[in-house]
């Protein structure tokens, strides 16, 4: 699944995706463009079904310090049922 998060309105600019679970949900593949729009790819990690809360942060480049948790999304993995 592709992560596209559009550009903020305030001055903060986003700065990383992490995945709660990556051995349910792997985020890869992080950049962001020169108009502030990011990008990820999230994938299912394994054979097993379980939960993640994929987050990503943001701050403004300006201020120090660890940038804060803006969004999060949660994500269910389904396994298919196996066949015969």
């Amino acid at each position: 699944m592709s992560l596209v998060l559009r550009p903020r309105n305030d001055d903060k600019r986003w700065t990383g995706v992490l995945s709660s679970a990556p051995v349910f949900v792997l985020a890869s593949g992080w950049e962001v463009v020169a108009d502030g729009t990011a990008r990820a790819s999230l994938r299912c990690a394994g054979t097993r079904g379980g939960t993640a809360d994929v987050t990503a942060s943001a701050k403004a480049s300006d201020v120090a310090g660890a940038a804060r948790t803006v969004f999060t999304l949660h994500v269910s993995v389904v396994p298919y049922t196996a066949q015969g």
